[in-house]
């Protein structure tokens, strides 16, 4: 499985908390809120569709827009494989934590067992 970038885990996350049939300005508000900064509609529709062609997500069209102009909204759907990416980058992520030197932790101010992780 290919390794997601962080701001896909967000989008990912996002769609998770929204749930089934969540459009793409649902999942960019959602990480907008959440984060306090902005993304562009572009940069967040070329990671949806990248992650679409990673199998992570399915899209569906969806009905016509009022007065018959303008694209069908596309939803996203969460799969079986996104909940496995997840987890592989939440994973990735402690792992990468866990291997900080101590003194790394006291200048950040924390500590290991705050996480959930040991040496």
């Amino acid at each position: 499985m290919e390794t997601i970038t962080r701001t896909e885990e967000m989008l990912l996350l996002a769609a998770c908390r929204l749930g089934d049939d969540a459009y793409g300005a649902d999942i960019r508000a959602e990480i907008e809120a959440v984060t306090g900064r902005r993304y562009s509609v572009g940069g967040v529709y070329v990671l949806l569709y990248r992650l679409v062609r990673m199998g992570l997500r399915v899209s569906v069209e969806g009905a016509p827009r009022a007065k018959g102009w303008g694209l069908p909204r596309r939803r996203y759907r969460v799969t079986s494989a996104v909940f496995a990416a997840l987890r592989a980058a939440r994973d990735l992520h402690e792992a990468m934590w866990a291997r900080l030197p101590e003194l790394a932790w006291k200048r950040l101010g924390l500590s290991l067992s705050g996480l959930g992780l040991s040496r």
